[in-house]
């Protein structure tokens, strides 16, 4: 057992003793900061919006890109064979 599983099983049995390594610090504090309106929430809102949007960005990109090399496919020459002497 890790060492993060190990103090995380021994939170979970006795509430009175915080564990020490730094994985079940973060939980705690990430667990005591919930609620509506908590400015840190709101930010990992606001920036899974934003990872969102850049990755509708780069899905946009690439559909564009996939369009034009369509539509240019239509007008190209074939290569034709030359017989050499």
């Amino acid at each position: 057992m890790s060492q993060h599983e190990t103090h995380e099983h021994k939170t979970e049995k006795s509430q009175d003793s915080q564990c020490q390594c730094p994985m079940c610090r973060m939980k705690h504090l990430m667990g005591s900061g919930k609620g509506v309106g908590k400015p840190f929430w709101e930010h990992l809102t606001n920036a899974r919006i934003e990872v969102l949007r850049a990755m509708r960005s780069l899905i946009d990109e690439r559909i564009d890109h996939l369009e034009k090399k369509k539509a240019g496919k239509g007008g190209e020459k074939k290569a034709t064979p030359i017989a050499v002497e």
